[in-house]
């Protein structure tokens, strides 16, 4: 499994870190999107599919296996 994140895109809602804290995070000053882990352990892959789905503005991508 392999994520990015159009930063563009994001809204700063906070699904994603809510949804897989070990994954993702928000800057501080405005709240968008930071990927801390682009190819995630296999353990995460339920909770990234997850933060993808709830993403109000789709700025998360999945691809590969998993």
């Amino acid at each position: 499994m392999k994520i990015t994140v159009d930063e563009t895109k994001c809204c700063g809602a906070g699904q994603c870190v809510l949804t897989a804290p070990e994954v993702f995070d928000q800057r501080d000053e405005d709240g968008v999107v930071v990927l801390l882990e682009p190819e995630p352990g296999a353990d995460q892959y339920a909770a990234v599919r997850e933060a993808a789905a709830v993403c109000p503005t789709a700025a998360i991508e999945v691809t590969g296996r998993g």
